[in-house]
């Protein structure tokens, strides 16, 4: 009898590299993605660190046909209690698919953050997938343009690349005007990205874009919603 697939969860932030990690995942036969874990901020609703509306979220999710396993966590939360919503979200999913014991994440090349997600699954008897750790960054953005994903800037770190930035399209004339120092990923948290469409996705989501802010003197954020 055939070894069936190893199940996977997905960590989906509603960015490029996790849409891209779930193209990746897909093309192997020896793994199954059985659904995605997204992190939200109480009271905002939205992604954490992305911004992401929780509504976009869900139609994502619908779009690469995929249940989506949420863990809430409060504004300015420590480590401690980001943990403990990460435990149980993690419990969730596992009551939903018994089997299920890997959690796979978009990591590029951060290994300390890689060290850390691993050592926490670990503690919590989960085991870890980064199918694009390593992978280089200006390569695989243009990979990831070239193959047919669609995405915007949703967030800047201003003190790492321009906030004028922020809302643009993910796209070659971005790569073209990027200053040298900021990796063409934006792994070192330069700026997040929205996915709307890509070949992980059944159909385009169509996203309208909204204001951009500036938030704690540091991250500009531009919104994008569904239409109405």
């Amino acid at each position: 009898m055939p070894t069936p697939p190893t199940q996977v969860l997905l960590s989906w932030s509603g960015g490029k590299d996790a849409a891209w990690t779930l193209q990746a995942l897909r093309q192997r036969a020896e793994v199954r993605v059985v659904g995605l874990l997204t992190t939200l901020t109480s009271g905002y609703e939205r992604v954490a660190m992305h911004g992401i509306r929780r509504d976009v979220l869900h139609a994502q999710a619908d779009a690469v046909g995929l249940p989506l396993v949420e863990a809430s966590i409060p504004p300015q939360c420590d480590n401690a209690v980001y943990e403990a919503a990460f435990a149980a979200a993690l419990d969730t999913a596992h009551q939903l698919w018994p089997g299920l014991r890997t959690i796979a994440f978009g990591d590029l090349f951060l290994a300390d953050v890689r060290a850390w997600r691993e050592a926490l699954c670990t503690r919590l008897g989960w085991k870890i997938e980064t199918p694009l750790f390593g992978a280089d960054t200006a390569a695989l953005a243009r990979v990831m343009i070239d193959g047919g994903l669609r995405a915007h800037l949703c967030c800047v770190d201003s003190e790492q690349l321009g906030a004028q930035f922020s809302g643009r399209a993910f796209d070659a004339t971005l790569l073209s005007e990027l200053p040298p120092a900021c990796d063409p990923c934006g792994e070192n948290g330069e700026f997040h990205t929205l996915v709307s469409d890509g070949p992980m996705f059944a159909r385009p989501l169509a996203i309208a874009r909204g204001e951009s802010v500036l938030r704690d003197g540091r991250f500009a954020y531009t919104d994008f919603a569904l239409p109405l």
